[in-house]
């Protein structure tokens, strides 16, 4: 990453690991100033970063080279993406890092370059983030704001931004107001227009974010995977009162999304308020020679499948139909489209919100497909600095519990049971979960107990990759 304090560098390192992380490329963030913050406790003011404090530089430049060697230490050892989330506001900053991690180990280099002259940008991020991070705990938030202006301050004086002819040699990409203009230079190879690509489509409008599975279908009831059933009267139900939640939000320019099966188009067709698209993308994970089967009818047709599927369950393709893995490049572009929007409600299948979650929420593969998704819940994401908040809002009406927790044969590298863990916020994590019944819209007759869910813990610049 390349640019000045509070540019939204981090967000965008961490967005982009969160986005090839999902995708399947092993990705990492290096942030320099946690390296500072575990090397000295020197930072009392914002003179730790004058350009003449002789000490503070030597330090700061010892944890830069400290952290390129764990970068290229990383890459050595299999990583694929390596993003060093520091300024890098020089050209002799720049052309050190190009001379160890291009000239001396051989990777590709990729710089972005966050340019902001918005004052309302920049002042809304450093009053959300900055002002609550490690070098400011237990200081007044006024005097915090007023030192780290002048500590950006410090970094302007010096501050060269990446130059087309005097650094002509440099892949990079310069991203202008947090998206209203982008400027490539020189990108090469799949990785690297990967990159590009996402960046172009993030954006920080603030926004919400609905997912729900269809309501309670025929097939549901019965235990059968696939296929293309109706709903069920209870999932008709649920059509009702999810169309009366979403009337009681009053959400401005929010739009529908449901997949092309009968069942989410059913079961957002009472919804009046806002546009409605079909998505084939959207579609259940194809389950090839085992639609329309019970998982009891598979273990006895197709022994061994069923046992494969087990074993693997994230990479597993079904003959004749899908994986989780398929699924993922699948939903890709509903992704990039999703970071366009502002308000949006997606109604489609529990494979489908598995991964869709786990990219929001920072899952790693082996737990995506055991994520619990139950029917006849909304789940609110909010987008904030560094994640998502989210709210699970279970509108009481009564549903078959369709989720199948990972077998114990399977659960040998599992990092946490499939209990739900209901917790506080804290700012150092990439998610917040809450559970809600919404009440005050239904008949008591339709009154139910939330199901449970289930959390994991989250993970908590210029680019290196092989």
């Amino acid at each position: 990453m390349v640019g000045l304090p509070a540019r939204g560098k981090t967000y965008i390192a961490k967005k982009l690991s969160r986005y090839l992380n999902w995708i399947g490329i092993n990705t990492k963030v290096f942030n320099l100033g946690e390296y500072r913050r575990h090397t000295t406790d020197a930072y009392k003011t914002h003179d730790f970063f004058r350009q003449d404090n002789e000490e503070a530089m030597a330090i700061r430049a010892k944890c830069c080279l400290d952290a390129l060697t764990d970068v290229c230490n990383w890459l050595e050892e299999g990583g694929e993406v390596a993003v060093f989330d520091a300024t890098n506001t020089t050209i002799d900053r720049r052309q050190l890092i190009h001379s160890i991690v291009t000239e001396q180990m051989g990777y590709k280099l990729f710089f972005v370059e966050s340019i902001c002259d918005d004052p309302k940008i920049v002042e809304s991020n450093i009053k959300e983030v900055k002002v609550n991070s490690p070098d400011y705990m237990g200081i007044d938030q006024e005097k915090a704001l007023e030192d780290f202006l002048k500590r950006i301050q410090h970094y302007q004086e010096r501050y060269e931004t990446l130059d087309e002819k005097r650094e002509k040699y440099l892949s990079y990409m310069k991203i202008f107001n947090t998206g209203e203009k982008i400027t490539v230079h020189k990108h090469e190879g799949h990785i690297q227009s990967r990159i590009v690509y996402y960046l172009m489509n993030i954006h920080i409008t603030p926004r919400t974010i609905y997912f729900t599975r269809h309501g309670e279908s025929e097939y549901n009831l019965n235990g059968k995977i696939g296929g293309d059933s109706s709903l069920s009267e209870r999932g008709r139900e649920y059509a009702e009162a999810l169309a009366k939640f979403v009337k009681q939000q009053k959400l401005p320019n929010l739009r529908i999304w449901t997949s092309w099966m009968k069942r989410t188009v059913q079961t957002a067709g009472m919804i009046t308020e806002a546009p409605q698209e079909r998505w084939r993308a959207l579609n259940e994970l194809d389950a090839g020679i085992c639609e329309e089967l019970t998982y009891e009818e598979i273990k006895a047709k197709y022994p061994q499948e069923f046992a494969a599927r087990d074993a693997n369950k994230f990479s597993y393709r079904y003959p004749r139909g899908e994986s989780y893995e398929d699924l993922v490049a699948r939903l890709e572009p509903v992704i990039m489209e999703l970071e366009r929007q502002t308000n949006v409600l997606v109604v489609c299948h529990q494979a489908v919100l598995r991964c869709l979650l786990a990219y929001f929420l920072d899952y790693p593969a082996e737990e995506l497909p055991y994520i619990k998704v139950p029917l006849h819940t909304v789940i609110k994401l909010t987008p904030i600095a560094y994640g998502c908040n989210v709210e699970y809002l279970h509108l009481p009406i009564s549903a078959v519990d369709t989720h199948r927790p990972k077998p114990p044969a399977a659960e040998v590298n599992s990092r946490k049971s499939s209990t739900m863990s209901i917790r506080d916020f804290a700012p150092v994590d990439s998610r917040q979960e809450q559970i809600n019944v919404v009440p005050g819209f239904l008949d008591d007759k339709f009154r139910g107990k939330p199901s449970d869910m289930s959390e994991t813990d989250g993970e908590v610049e210029l680019i290196a990759s092989r």
